[in-house]
C-alpha cells in the first residue's frame, strides 16, 4: 500500500523560534546583530545570487527551516578562492547546506557544443563568472577548510543528479559520486524538504550525522553494509543459465573453510555487519524480501567507470527503483567506501505543498543588490508555480531524476494566495500572469487512480508507449483554477507558459479549449521533440500522430476564439539513436509545415539520465542488457551534431554547404533546388560567394572576440573558470525557463 511519513510541520520547534521571522535572511553579520542573533543554527551556500521567491531553492529552504524554528543564514555566490566568504556568517551550530543554484553549474556555465557562457541568469546584471565549476564540491571544500568539524550537507539538483557513479561529459569520463568528491557528510536528492526537516530535528536534539543513516532521499558513505539485511546483486548481466546453487560468500560450506572461518572469527568481531544472504538479480522474483531491509548492489564505480554496459545497466536499475512507494535502498562501492542511496523521499500532500508555498517571500532579491537585474528573477517574478514531478519520463529529462514521478499539486486556495501576493508585493506588476505552471504545465492534480496500483508500478512513463488506463486525465482542476486565477481583481491576463504536454491535453477538449481561449499569449510552446518514430522511442515520446490531433484542436479553437495564434514547436538534433536520414526527414516535415524554427537544442547529456546512459554506452537501456544487445547509433562527434543541427535550420543560408553535402552523401540529391519539397539550393556562384562571405564575416567576427578577449584576460586576474571543482545545497527548483 501506499507509504506514509511524518506531517512536514510536525516536528516540535527548535527554540530560537522565539526570534520570529526576518524579512530577508540575513546574509552578513550586521544583518544578524539586527536581528538579535549571535550565530546561525544553519547557513546555506547557493552559487545563486539570493532572491526571496519560491522559485529559488534557498529560499524555500531557508524559510522551510526557519519555519521550523532554526536561524538560517545565506552565503550566495561566495568567492570561492578562499575561505573568508565562507566565514562572513561565523561557523553554524547545526551545519552548512550546499547547492550549486537552481541549475547545475556545469550546464549553466557550457553549452552543449562545450562553449563557455559568458553570462548567468541568476546573477545580478547576467555576469558570467560568479560561481565556479562542479559548485557543489568547490564549496564543501572551502567550508572544510575554514571549520573542519563542521557536518556538510549537499544538495539541489547538482548533488541530486550526482549522487551515484555518473557519467560526465564535459570531462568524457565517468566520475564518483559526489558525495566522496565534495567531502561531505551527507547528501540530500530530489526534493529535500522531508529529508531537512528528520534531519536538522534529529542534529538538533544531539544526533550526529553518522546517527542518521535511514533517512529516505539521502546518500551517505558507509565502511560495510548493515548486518541483518538482503542483498540483491545487481552486478552482473551475463548471469549463467542455471545459477540455482549460486554460492553465498557469506555461508562456508566447505568443512576446512568452515574450520579456518571459525579461528578466524574468535580474532573478529562476531557482531561486525554483513549482509545475511546474497541473491543474484535473475533469482530475485523467488524469493519474499522484505523491501525495508533489502538493499540492490549496483556495479561499482571501477567497474562502471570502465564498461559501459554495466553503466548502462546501472543506470536502468535505479531507475527502475524510483517509486517511493517500491523502491530499495540502492549501494555502490567506490574504492574501499560504499555509496548507500536511501529510497526517495515520500512526496509532499497537498496541504503540505502550500505551507511551503505559503511562507512570507518577500518575493525580490536582496536589498543588497540595489537596482541591479537579476535575468532569472525577471523571468519568473510574475509566474507561478502550481505543481512539482513530472511522469512522462522522457529519457533526455532530469526533472524526473530530481522531482519523481509523482506529482505533487498545490491547492486551489494557495495560488489563489500567491496572486493576490504578486498583484500586492511585486514590484512593476501591471495585471498580467506570465505563467501558471511547472515542470509541466498540465500536470496538476493528475496521478494514478488507484494508490495499490500506483505502490506496485515500477514503469518509466506513465504515457509512453501509451497513456496508462489508471491514468487519471481529466483536467478539470486546471481548467477550474485557470478560470479562478483570471477573476481575481487586478489580473488582466493570465499566459500558460510552461511546456505543454499535448499527448495528455488531447484527452480533455474542455482543457484545449479553455487553454486556447484564454491563456496563449499568440504563441504556444509544445515538445514533439523530433518525427521519426525510431528517434522518438529513444525519447520515449508520442507519435506525430498526437501532434497533429493537438494542431487540429488548437487551430480549431483559436478559429472560434477569433484569434491568431501559432504553436512554436521544439525540437532536439544529434539525440541517441538518431540517424542523419532522421534529421533529413525531421527537415522535411519543417518545410511541409512552412516552419522555420529558430529555437533549435542540440542533445545535451546531463548526468544519470537515461539518454545519457545511451549517450555513454551506445545502449538502450530501456530494455533489459547483455554483452549482445547491440549498439545505437550516437551522434557524438562535433561535425555530426552541427549537421544535425543545421538540419533543423536548413533554411538559413550559413547551413546551406552541410546542408547539400549531407545530402549528396545520403543520395538525396533530389532534395537539393527550389521547389516545394526540397530542402535546399542548387549551388550557384551568386549563392556560393554570398555564403562565403557570411562565412568570411562570422570568422572575422570571431577572430575580434578573441582579440577582445585577449585584451581583457591582460587587464583582469584569473577567475577560476577552469576549476575542476565545485559544492551545492539543499534546493527544491530545477530552471525555470530556459532550455540548456
Amino acid at each position: 500500500m501506499k507509504i506514509t511519513a511524518p506531517k512536514l510541520f510536525s516536528y516540535p520547534k527548535y527554540w530560537a523560534e522565539c526570534y520570529g521571522t526576518s524579512s530577508f535572511l540575513p546574509t552578513s553579520r550586521q544583518e544578524m546583530d539586527d536581528l538579535g542573533w549571535d550565530s546561525c543554527d544553519i547557513i546555506i551556500v547557493t552559487g545563486d545570487a539570493y532572491v526571496d521567491h519560491p522559485s529559488f531553492g534557498m529560499a524555500v529552504m531557508g524559510r522551510f527551516l526557519e519555519s521550523q524554528g532554526f536561524r538560517v543564514g545565506i552565503i550566495d555566490q561566495p568567492n570561492w578562492r578562499d575561505t573568508s566568504d565562507f566565514m562572513a556568517l561565523g561557523e553554524p551550530n547545526l551545519f552548512f547546506g550546499i547547492t550549486a543554484g537552481n541549475m547545475d553549474s556545469m550546464i549553466n556555465r557550457y553549452t552543449a557544443d562545450l562553449r563557455m557562457r559568458h553570462d548567468d541568469y541568476y546573477t545580478p546584471h547576467g555576469e558570467g563568472g560568479k560561481r565556479p565549476d562542479r559548485a557543489v564540491i568547490v564549496y564543501s571544500q572551502r567550508c572544510r577548510e575554514a571549520y573542519k568539524s563542521t557536518p556538510i550537507v549537499i544538495g539541489g539538483i547538482e548533488a541530486s543528479l550526482r549522487r551515484i557513479a555518473q557519467y560526465d561529459y564535459w570531462s568524457d569520463q565517468v566520475r564518483r559520486s559526489v558525495l566522496i568528491d565534495s567531502g561531505a557528510d551527507i547528501l540530500l536528492y530530489g526534493n529535500a524538504e522531508r529529508a531537512i526537516a528528520e534531519l536538522a530535528n534529529e542534529m538538533s536534539i544531539g544526533k550526529t550525522v553518522k546517527d542518521l543513516t535511514n533517512i529516505r532521499g539521502t546518500a551517505i558513505l558507509r565502511d560495510t553494509p548493515p548486518s541483518g539485511w538482503v542483498e540483491v546483486d545487481s552486478t552482473r548481466i551475463d548471469w549463467p543459465a542455471n545459477i540455482d546453487q549460486f554460492p553465498n560468500p557469506y555461508e562456508m560450506t566447505n568443512s576446512s573453510d568452515s574450520a579456518q572461518c571459525e579461528k578466524k572469527n574468535k580474532a573478529d568481531d562476531d557482531n561486525s555487519p554483513k549482509p545475511l544472504r546474497i541473491i543474484p538479480m535473475p533469482l530475485q522474483g523467488r524469493e519474499k524480501l522484505d523491501p525495508t531491509t533489502t538493499y540492490i548492489r549496483l556495479p561499482s564505480f571501477e567497474k562502471v567507470s570502465k564498461d559501459p554496459i554495466l553503466y548502462a545497466h546501472a543506470s536502468r536499475v535505479l531507475h527502475l527503483e524510483s517509486n517511493p512507494n517500491n523502491a530499495r535502498t540502492l549501494i555502490q562501492k567506490h574504492g574501499t567506501k560504499e555509496i548507500w542511496v536511501n529510497p526517495p523521499p515520500i512526496p509532499l500532500e497537498t496541504d503540505e505543498m502550500d505551507g511551503v508555498f505559503d511562507f512570507d517571500y518577500q518575493r525580490r532579491p536582496h536589498p543588497k543588490y540595489k537596482n541591479a537585474k537579476i535575468p532569472a528573477f525577471d523571468m519568473i517574478r510574475f509566474s507561478i508555480n502550481i505543481m512539482r514531478g513530472c511522469f512522462g519520463g522522457c529519457t533526455f529529462c532530469s526533472i524526473t531524476e530530481h522531482e519523481g514521478r509523482v506529482i505533487q499539486s498545490r491547492s486551489q486556495e494557495s495560488v489563489l494566495r500567491e496572486v493576490e501576493a504578486i498583484r500586492d508585493k511585486t514590484p512593476g506588476f501591471t495585471g498580467t500572469i506570465s505563467d501558471l505552471g511547472g515542470p509541466t504545465a498540465n500536470m496538476y492534480h493528475l496521478n494514478c487512480k488507484d494508490d495499490t496500483i500506483q505502490s506496485h508500478c515500477r514503469k518509466l512513463s506513465c504515457v509512453y508507449p501509451t497513456i496508462c488506463e489508471n491514468l487519471i486525465t481529466d483536467h478539470s482542476q486546471t481548467t477550474s483554477l485557470y478560470r479562478k486565477v483570471r477573476k481575481v481583481e487586478g489580473i488582466n491576463n493570465v499566459v500558460v507558459a510552461s511546456g505543454l504536454r499535448y499527448d495528455l491535453a488531447v484527452k480533455d477538449p474542455e482543457y484545449v479549449k479553455e487553454l486556447v481561449t484564454h491563456h496563449v499569449g499568440g504563441y504556444l510552446k509544445i515538445a514533439p521533440e523530433h518525427t521519426e518514430d525510431g528517434v522518438l522511442s529513444k525519447m520515449m515520446k508520442p507519435g506525430m500522430g498526437t501532434y497533429d490531433e493537438f494542431k487540429r484542436m488548437f487551430d480549431q479553437f483559436s478559429q472560434k476564439a477569433g484569434k491568431k495564434q501559432y504553436l512554436i514547436p521544439y525540437f532536439i538534433a544529434a539525440h541517441p539513436g538518431c540517424e542523419d536520414e532522421d534529421m533529413v526527414n525531421l527537415a522535411l516535415w519543417l518545410k511541409r509545415n512552412d516552419l522555420k524554427v529558430d529555437q533549435v537544442q542540440t542533445f545535451y547529456p546531463s548526468p544519470m539520465s537515461l539518454a545519457t546512459a545511451m549517450y555513454y554506452s551506445e545502449r538502450d537501456p530501456l530494455h533489459k542488457l547483455t554483452y549482445k544487445t547491440k549498439k545505437i547509433t550516437i551522434p557524438k562527434s562535433a561535425p555530426q551534431r552541427q549537421l544535425h543541427k543545421a538540419l533543423l535550420r536548413y533554411h538559413d543560408p550559413a547551413n546551406a554547404n552541410m546542408v547539400r553535402d549531407i545530402l549528396l552523401s545520403l543520395g538525396r540529391k533530389e532534395l537539393i533546388g527550389n521547389g516545394p519539397n526540397q530542402l535546399v539550393e542548387e549551388e550557384t556562384h551568386q549563392n556560393k560567394r554570398h555564403i562565403n562571405a557570411n562565412q568570411n564575416k562570422g570568422q572575422n567576427q570571431s577572430n575580434n572576440q578573441k582579440n577582445n578577449k585577449k585584451a581583457n584576460n591582460k587587464s583582469k586576474p584569473f577567475s577560476g573558470h577552469k576549476s575542476t571543482h565545485t559544492k551545492g545545497t539543499p534546493t527544491n527548483r530545477t530552471p525555470t525557463k530556459r532550455r540548456p
